[in-house]
Protein backbone atom coordinates (compact mmCIF):
# COMPACT_ATOMS: atom_id res chain seq x y z
CA UNK A 1 0.00 0.00 0.00
CA UNK A 2 2.95 2.38 0.74
CA UNK A 3 4.61 1.53 -2.48
CA UNK A 4 1.13 1.97 -4.41
CA UNK A 5 0.77 5.59 -2.57
CA UNK A 6 4.29 6.94 -3.18
CA UNK A 7 4.26 6.27 -6.69
CA UNK A 8 0.86 8.16 -7.16
CA UNK A 9 2.55 10.84 -5.58
CA UNK A 10 5.28 10.83 -8.35
CA UNK A 11 2.28 10.29 -10.83
CA UNK A 12 4.02 7.30 -12.17
CA UNK A 13 0.95 4.89 -11.60
CA UNK A 14 0.44 1.91 -14.33
CA UNK A 15 -2.28 2.38 -16.67
CA UNK A 16 -5.45 0.45 -14.74
CA UNK A 17 -7.43 -2.12 -16.10
CA UNK A 18 -11.22 -2.19 -16.65
CA UNK A 19 -12.48 1.44 -17.67
CA UNK A 20 -11.08 1.42 -20.93
CA UNK A 21 -14.30 0.65 -22.52
CA UNK A 22 -16.27 3.09 -20.76
CA UNK A 23 -17.92 5.60 -22.27
CA UNK A 24 -15.61 8.55 -22.60
CA UNK A 25 -18.55 10.78 -20.63
CA UNK A 26 -17.93 8.25 -17.63
CA UNK A 27 -13.83 7.98 -18.15
CA UNK A 28 -11.60 9.78 -19.49
CA UNK A 29 -8.35 7.85 -21.78
CA UNK A 30 -5.04 9.81 -22.40
CA UNK A 31 -5.80 9.85 -25.89
CA UNK A 32 -9.20 11.49 -24.95
CA UNK A 33 -6.95 13.93 -24.18
CA UNK A 34 -4.09 14.76 -26.20
CA UNK A 35 -7.01 14.98 -28.94
CA UNK A 36 -7.60 18.51 -27.08
CA UNK A 37 -4.16 19.98 -27.74
CA UNK A 38 -5.56 21.93 -30.95
CA UNK A 39 -7.93 23.28 -29.74
CA UNK A 40 -6.27 24.38 -26.53
CA UNK A 41 -4.13 26.30 -29.35
CA UNK A 42 -6.90 28.97 -29.18
CA UNK A 43 -6.87 29.42 -25.77
CA UNK A 44 -4.34 31.90 -23.49
CA UNK A 45 -3.61 32.14 -19.93
CA UNK A 46 -1.08 35.29 -20.37
CA UNK A 47 -1.89 38.61 -18.70
CA UNK A 48 -3.19 40.27 -21.51
CA UNK A 49 -7.06 38.77 -21.71
CA UNK A 50 -9.48 39.35 -24.29
CA UNK A 51 -12.20 41.88 -23.19
CA UNK A 52 -14.90 39.33 -22.18
CA UNK A 53 -13.00 36.83 -20.77
CA UNK A 54 -14.14 36.73 -16.91
CA UNK A 55 -9.81 36.61 -16.13
CA UNK A 56 -9.99 40.31 -16.35
CA UNK A 57 -10.70 42.67 -13.87
CA UNK A 58 -12.66 46.35 -13.97
CA UNK A 59 -9.45 48.02 -15.20
CA UNK A 60 -6.47 45.07 -15.66
CA UNK A 61 -5.96 41.22 -15.98
CA UNK A 62 -6.55 39.34 -13.32
CA UNK A 63 -3.33 37.44 -14.28
CA UNK A 64 0.11 39.20 -12.97
CA UNK A 65 1.44 37.61 -15.54
CA UNK A 66 5.77 36.82 -15.32
CA UNK A 67 8.00 38.45 -12.57
CA UNK A 68 11.38 40.24 -13.02
CA UNK A 69 14.55 38.91 -12.02
CA UNK A 70 17.54 40.77 -10.79
CA UNK A 71 20.29 41.21 -13.66
CA UNK A 72 22.91 43.64 -12.36
CA UNK A 73 23.33 47.24 -10.71
CA UNK A 74 24.68 50.22 -12.91
CA UNK A 75 25.05 53.92 -12.27
CA UNK A 76 21.92 56.64 -12.41
CA UNK A 77 21.18 58.21 -15.45
CA UNK A 78 18.96 61.04 -16.74
CA UNK A 79 15.84 59.82 -17.45
CA UNK A 80 16.02 56.39 -15.29
CA UNK A 81 12.99 55.65 -13.56
CA UNK A 82 13.92 56.99 -9.78
CA UNK A 83 11.75 54.00 -8.53
CA UNK A 84 14.41 51.81 -9.46
CA UNK A 85 17.21 52.97 -7.31
CA UNK A 86 19.14 51.01 -5.05
CA UNK A 87 19.10 53.14 -2.16
CA UNK A 88 21.12 50.68 -0.01
CA UNK A 89 23.95 50.75 -2.59
CA UNK A 90 23.33 54.42 -3.05
CA UNK A 91 24.13 54.71 0.45
CA UNK A 92 27.33 52.83 0.59
CA UNK A 93 29.20 53.94 -2.30
CA UNK A 94 28.15 57.37 -2.39
CA UNK A 95 26.93 57.27 -5.90
CA UNK A 96 23.29 56.71 -7.60
CA UNK A 97 22.84 53.17 -9.04
CA UNK A 98 19.77 51.76 -10.06
CA UNK A 99 18.93 48.04 -10.10
CA UNK A 100 18.33 46.41 -13.58
CA UNK A 101 15.91 44.34 -14.35
CA UNK A 102 15.00 41.29 -16.75
CA UNK A 103 11.72 39.67 -17.28
CA UNK A 104 11.69 36.08 -16.30
CA UNK A 105 11.45 33.50 -18.87
CA UNK A 106 8.77 31.42 -18.31
CA UNK A 107 6.45 31.16 -14.94
CA UNK A 108 5.36 27.70 -13.68
CA UNK A 109 1.93 26.53 -13.30
CA UNK A 110 0.46 24.35 -11.47
CA UNK A 111 -2.78 22.51 -12.67
CA UNK A 112 -4.79 21.20 -9.22
CA UNK A 113 -7.51 18.25 -10.22
CA UNK A 114 -10.17 17.14 -8.01
CA UNK A 115 -10.98 13.27 -8.81
CA UNK A 116 -12.86 12.07 -5.52
CA UNK A 117 -15.83 10.17 -5.51
CA UNK A 118 -17.98 13.40 -4.87
CA UNK A 119 -16.80 14.30 -8.70
CA UNK A 120 -18.12 10.78 -10.03
CA UNK A 121 -21.49 12.07 -10.96
CA UNK A 122 -23.47 13.33 -13.87
CA UNK A 123 -27.15 13.89 -14.61
CA UNK A 124 -26.74 15.00 -18.13
CA UNK A 125 -23.25 14.80 -20.44
CA UNK A 126 -20.46 13.97 -18.02
CA UNK A 127 -19.63 13.14 -15.28
CA UNK A 128 -17.81 15.84 -13.28
CA UNK A 129 -14.88 14.29 -13.19
CA UNK A 130 -14.54 14.09 -17.00
CA UNK A 131 -15.11 17.60 -17.30
CA UNK A 132 -12.75 18.81 -14.53
CA UNK A 133 -10.18 16.26 -16.72
CA UNK A 134 -10.62 17.77 -19.97
CA UNK A 135 -10.57 21.35 -18.63
CA UNK A 136 -7.21 20.56 -16.92
CA UNK A 137 -6.04 19.19 -20.28
CA UNK A 138 -6.71 22.11 -22.73
CA UNK A 139 -5.11 24.49 -19.46
CA UNK A 140 -1.58 22.27 -19.60
CA UNK A 141 -1.62 21.96 -23.30
CA UNK A 142 -2.10 25.61 -23.75
CA UNK A 143 0.56 26.65 -20.83
CA UNK A 144 3.37 24.65 -22.23
CA UNK A 145 2.78 26.19 -25.41
CA UNK A 146 3.50 29.40 -24.39
CA UNK A 147 6.86 28.32 -23.11
CA UNK A 148 5.91 28.31 -19.79
CA UNK A 149 6.26 25.24 -17.29
CA UNK A 150 3.59 23.26 -16.30
CA UNK A 151 3.06 20.23 -13.43
CA UNK A 152 -0.27 19.37 -11.26
CA UNK A 153 -1.73 18.21 -8.78
CA UNK A 154 -4.42 14.83 -9.12
CA UNK A 155 -6.42 13.67 -6.41
CA UNK A 156 -8.39 11.22 -5.39
CA UNK A 157 -10.06 9.78 -2.22
CA UNK A 158 -6.78 7.56 -1.09
CA UNK A 159 -4.48 9.03 -3.45
CA UNK A 160 -2.67 12.23 -3.98
CA UNK A 161 -0.09 12.62 -7.19
CA UNK A 162 2.55 15.22 -7.42
CA UNK A 163 4.19 16.68 -11.02
CA UNK A 164 6.40 19.95 -9.92
CA UNK A 165 6.51 21.78 -13.04
CA UNK A 166 8.66 21.65 -16.08
CA UNK A 167 9.02 23.19 -19.38
CA UNK A 168 9.04 19.63 -21.06
CA UNK A 169 6.61 17.60 -22.81
CA UNK A 170 7.08 14.23 -20.93
CA UNK A 171 6.09 16.15 -17.40
CA UNK A 172 2.70 17.16 -19.12
CA UNK A 173 2.30 13.41 -20.42
CA UNK A 174 2.83 12.61 -16.53
CA UNK A 175 0.45 14.60 -15.55
CA UNK A 176 -2.24 13.23 -18.44
CA UNK A 177 -1.16 9.69 -17.18
CA UNK A 178 -2.21 10.61 -13.77
CA UNK A 179 -5.27 12.54 -14.43
CA UNK A 180 -6.04 9.02 -16.28
CA UNK A 181 -5.16 7.26 -13.76
CA UNK A 182 -6.90 8.82 -11.18
CA UNK A 183 -10.12 8.64 -13.09
CA UNK A 184 -10.19 5.14 -13.66
CA UNK A 185 -10.33 4.01 -9.84
CA UNK A 186 -14.01 6.12 -9.53
CA UNK A 187 -16.72 3.43 -9.68
CA UNK A 188 -20.42 3.08 -8.90
CA UNK A 189 -19.01 0.06 -6.25
CA UNK A 190 -15.85 1.82 -5.09
CA UNK A 191 -15.46 0.83 -1.11
CA UNK A 192 -16.42 4.09 1.30
CA UNK A 193 -12.99 5.47 2.40
CA UNK A 194 -12.15 8.67 3.98
CA UNK A 195 -11.59 11.05 1.34
CA UNK A 196 -8.28 13.07 0.77
CA UNK A 197 -9.38 16.47 2.66
CA UNK A 198 -9.25 19.95 0.55
CA UNK A 199 -7.47 21.38 3.21
CA UNK A 200 -4.74 18.72 2.78
CA UNK A 201 -4.06 19.41 -1.28
CA UNK A 202 -4.08 23.09 -0.29
CA UNK A 203 -1.32 22.45 1.41
CA UNK A 204 0.58 20.79 -1.00
CA UNK A 205 -0.23 23.63 -3.13
CA UNK A 206 1.70 25.83 -0.70
CA UNK A 207 4.56 24.01 -0.49
CA UNK A 208 5.14 23.75 -4.63
CA UNK A 209 3.94 27.19 -5.11
CA UNK A 210 5.31 29.33 -2.51
CA UNK A 211 4.95 32.72 -5.05
CA UNK A 212 4.66 33.70 -8.64
CA UNK A 213 2.69 30.85 -10.05
CA UNK A 214 -0.06 30.05 -12.12
CA UNK A 215 -2.31 27.58 -9.65
CA UNK A 216 -5.69 26.89 -11.59
CA UNK A 217 -8.05 24.22 -9.02
CA UNK A 218 -10.63 22.51 -10.36
CA UNK A 219 -13.22 20.88 -8.51
CA UNK A 220 -16.85 20.80 -6.66
CA UNK A 221 -15.17 21.82 -3.45
CA UNK A 222 -17.02 19.08 -1.67
CA UNK A 223 -16.63 19.70 1.95
CA UNK A 224 -14.68 22.53 2.55
CA UNK A 225 -14.30 24.37 6.14
CA UNK A 226 -12.66 27.51 7.38
CA UNK A 227 -9.02 26.19 7.00
CA UNK A 228 -9.66 25.48 3.61
CA UNK A 229 -10.29 29.16 3.15
CA UNK A 230 -7.22 30.07 4.83
CA UNK A 231 -4.99 28.13 2.53
CA UNK A 232 -7.38 29.80 -0.65
CA UNK A 233 -6.84 33.32 0.70
CA UNK A 234 -2.68 32.63 1.54
CA UNK A 235 -1.86 30.68 -2.21
CA UNK A 236 -4.04 33.97 -3.88
CA UNK A 237 -1.88 36.34 -2.24
CA UNK A 238 1.46 35.21 -3.30
CA UNK A 239 0.21 33.76 -6.77
CA UNK A 240 -2.45 33.97 -9.47
CA UNK A 241 -5.13 31.64 -8.25
CA UNK A 242 -7.80 30.50 -10.53
CA UNK A 243 -10.69 28.01 -9.44
CA UNK A 244 -12.85 25.97 -11.61
CA UNK A 245 -16.14 25.18 -9.77
CA UNK A 246 -17.48 22.13 -11.43
CA UNK A 247 -21.19 21.95 -11.43
CA UNK A 248 -23.45 19.76 -12.55
CA UNK A 249 -27.45 21.30 -12.68
CA UNK A 250 -29.20 18.61 -10.67
CA UNK A 251 -27.46 19.68 -7.60
CA UNK A 252 -28.36 23.27 -8.24
CA UNK A 253 -31.88 22.33 -9.23
CA UNK A 254 -32.96 19.76 -7.19
CA UNK A 255 -36.05 18.38 -8.93
CA UNK A 256 -39.47 17.77 -6.37
CA UNK A 257 -41.17 14.57 -5.97
CA UNK A 258 -37.91 12.26 -6.59
CA UNK A 259 -37.56 9.26 -4.21
CA UNK A 260 -33.84 8.69 -4.29
CA UNK A 261 -31.66 5.35 -2.73
CA UNK A 262 -28.37 6.59 -1.79
CA UNK A 263 -25.78 4.12 -0.76
CA UNK A 264 -22.16 4.15 0.17
CA UNK A 265 -22.01 -0.05 -0.51
CA UNK A 266 -22.91 -0.98 3.28
CA UNK A 267 -25.76 1.37 4.32
CA UNK A 268 -28.46 2.37 2.27
CA UNK A 269 -31.31 5.64 2.54
CA UNK A 270 -34.14 6.47 0.88
CA UNK A 271 -34.66 10.30 0.28
CA UNK A 272 -37.92 11.71 -0.63
CA UNK A 273 -38.01 14.95 -2.29
CA UNK A 274 -41.22 15.49 -2.53
CA UNK A 275 -40.81 16.05 1.33
CA UNK A 276 -40.51 19.94 1.19
CA UNK A 277 -38.62 19.85 4.01
CA UNK A 278 -35.96 17.56 3.24
CA UNK A 279 -36.16 19.31 -0.36
CA UNK A 280 -34.92 22.38 1.01
CA UNK A 281 -32.23 21.04 3.24
CA UNK A 282 -30.53 19.87 0.25
CA UNK A 283 -31.21 22.70 -1.50
CA UNK A 284 -29.68 24.84 1.20
CA UNK A 285 -26.52 22.56 1.17
CA UNK A 286 -25.62 22.69 -2.27
CA UNK A 287 -25.97 26.17 -2.86
CA UNK A 288 -25.11 27.16 0.30
CA UNK A 289 -21.28 25.61 -0.35
CA UNK A 290 -21.70 27.13 -4.47
CA UNK A 291 -22.57 30.66 -2.32
CA UNK A 292 -19.39 29.76 -0.33
CA UNK A 293 -17.20 29.47 -3.16
CA UNK A 294 -18.29 32.02 -5.40
CA UNK A 295 -17.62 34.56 -2.03
CA UNK A 296 -14.08 33.97 -2.10
CA UNK A 297 -14.00 35.71 -5.58
CA UNK A 298 -15.31 39.18 -3.88
CA UNK A 299 -12.98 38.65 -0.76
CA UNK A 300 -9.89 37.46 -2.18
CA UNK A 301 -10.33 38.77 -6.02
CA UNK A 302 -10.04 35.18 -6.79
CA UNK A 303 -12.03 34.63 -10.66
CA UNK A 304 -14.12 31.99 -10.25
CA UNK A 305 -14.95 29.70 -13.82
CA UNK A 306 -18.33 28.02 -13.37
CA UNK A 307 -18.07 25.22 -15.45
CA UNK A 308 -21.03 22.57 -15.71
CA UNK A 309 -20.92 19.01 -16.61
CA UNK A 310 -24.22 18.97 -18.33
CA UNK A 311 -22.54 20.77 -21.58
CA UNK A 312 -19.46 20.77 -23.84
CA UNK A 313 -16.08 21.66 -22.12
CA UNK A 314 -14.38 23.55 -24.79
CA UNK A 315 -17.33 25.79 -25.55
CA UNK A 316 -17.50 26.84 -21.92
CA UNK A 317 -13.62 27.83 -21.70
CA UNK A 318 -13.84 29.74 -24.82
CA UNK A 319 -16.62 31.61 -23.84
CA UNK A 320 -15.45 32.22 -20.16
CA UNK A 321 -11.96 32.95 -21.57
CA UNK A 322 -13.91 35.78 -23.80
CA UNK A 323 -13.37 34.11 -27.01
CA UNK A 324 -16.93 33.53 -27.66
CA UNK A 325 -20.18 35.53 -26.90
CA UNK A 326 -21.49 34.30 -23.40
Amino acid sequence: MRDRAARMRTGIMPPQRGATNASPHVHVTVEQLRALEFEARKLTFLPRQPARSVLNGRHASRLRGRGLDFDSLRHYLPGDDIRSIDWKVTARTGETHVRVMNEERDRPALIVVDQRMSMFFGSRLNMKSVTAAEVAALAAFRILDQGDRVGGIVFGDEQLAEIRPQRQRKSLDRFLQALTDANHLLRADAPEVTPVSLTRVLQSVARIAPWNHLVVVLSDFDVIDDETERLIAGVARHNDLVLGLITDPFAENLPEGLRLVVSNGELQADIDTGDRIVHRRLLDLAQGRLAQVLDWQRRYGVPILPISAAEETLPQVRRLTGLMPR
